[in-house]
């Protein structure tokens, strides 16, 4: 097990050459990943990290669709915050997360240069620290249920049958793809906390209600 550090940009990162390189995805996928890139920006822009920052996260998550998480990264060009809802599991005292897209994702990028992070979990938030789990027994215990937390689509785009494929089956379908685990090291404020964005939900849903009133005492 090994932290991440800028001890591993030794090596230039791979931030070029065709998406979905050195990953096990069956050729169709492999074709596919920047479409399926662009996509997941676009959505994860406009919708999921909006809803996960309001605290819908609680609503939208489940085992059909897939439970999600912020995974907010420094950006190692721009310095910037970068939120990514990605697919999670805990297991123990740990968080763990894949990075599907393989080592060029932008948010994996960001790990390596600053491994502390910050998550938002649907009913909790904390900094922590991300490592790369390197170990192949850990592995093998963690990747089973973060498939099966990820819902569908896991399996949908060749990551392995969770409640069929063996843990070793799906570690070969996901062989090339970084499973990263976080470890707490402090308290972030949650969407329900001050500074957090769930209040507009009770907000809009309030004035919904107040404008459909108003509107049968004039009918």
């Amino acid at each position: 097990m090994a932290i991440l550090d800028k001890s591993t940009l030794d090596e230039p990162p791979p931030e070029s050459g065709p998406w979905g390189e050195g990953l096990a995805y069956p050729e169709w996928v492999q074709r596919a990943l920047p479409a399926m890139h662009d996509a997941f920006n676009g959505m994860n822009k406009y919708v999921g990290v909006p809803a996960l920052k309001m605290g819908l996260g609680r609503y939208i998550s489940n085992p059909l669709t897939g439970y999600l998480m912020i995974l907010r990264t420094r950006g190692r060009k721009s310095g910037e915050m970068r939120d990514a809802p990605l697919g999670y599991t805990v297991s123990g005292d740990c968080v763990y997360c894949i990075a599907g897209f393989g080592r060029r994702a932008h948010w994996y990028q960001n790990v390596l240069v600053d491994p502390k992070v910050e998550v938002i979990l649907p009913g909790r938030s904390f900094s922590g620290l991300a490592e790369e789990v390197t170990d192949p027994d850990e592995r093998l215990r963690v990747l089973p249920p973060l498939m099966r937390s990820m819902g569908v689509i896991a399996g949908m785009v060749g990551m392995g049958n969770p409640w069929r494929d063996s843990p070793a089956e799906i570690a070969a379908k996901c062989e090339g793809m970084p499973l990263l685990r976080i470890r707490a090291t402090g308290i972030s404020a949650g969407p329900e906390d001050p500074g957090g964005r769930y209040w507009i939900v009770p907000m809009m849903v309030g004035a919904y209600l107040t404008l459909r009133w108003l509107r049968r005492r004039k009918a």
